[in-house]
């Protein structure tokens, strides 16, 4: 008999990772009644930025909208029906198809004003870069 166990690479780091998710994983409560669809979602995060990869596949990327507003990101989009053929005697849909609509709340450290875009393969990446770390400025007092 053998015996599988799940492997989980970040368990030792649950108490960031649950931090980090506090961010990323909001949903807002609209998401449910304006999509027929959400698509998965993986983030990184490292020391400059964070990285957000969407699997869009079969969604024009020219229907994609990502905007940033107050803090929240918002991915939206359409993936059409497939055209039925004719003379299919059964079909099984498991794809789904329609509007999509995501949204995340993101930390206070980003650079809205530099986030990116782009797809391929189906896949969507955003860009988030953080901004530069505030230095403590030495103010010399004077006599």
């Amino acid at each position: 008999m053998t015996t599988l166990l799940r492997y989980q690479p970040w368990s030792v780091h649950r108490e960031l990772l649950n931090e980090f998710n506090r961010y990323f994983d909001r949903a807002d409560a609209s998401n449910g009644a304006t999509a027929e669809w959400t698509p998965a979602v993986d983030i990184e995060e490292y020391a400059d930025k964070f990285v957000l990869y969407a699997d869009v596949p079969g969604v024009d990327l020219k229907s994609v909208e990502v905007t940033l507003e107050k803090g929240v990101l918002t991915l939206s989009g359409n993936r059409e029906k497939a055209a039925e053929a004719a003379g299919v005697e059964a079909r099984r849909i498991e794809r789904s198809h329609g509007r999509f609509f995501r949204r995340f709340s993101l930390p206070d450290t980003v650079d809205g004003e530099a986030v990116t875009a782009k797809g391929g393969n189906g896949v969507l990446e955003i860009a988030i870069p953080k901004r530069p770390a505030a230095q403590p400025r030495k103010i010399v007092v004077s006599h």
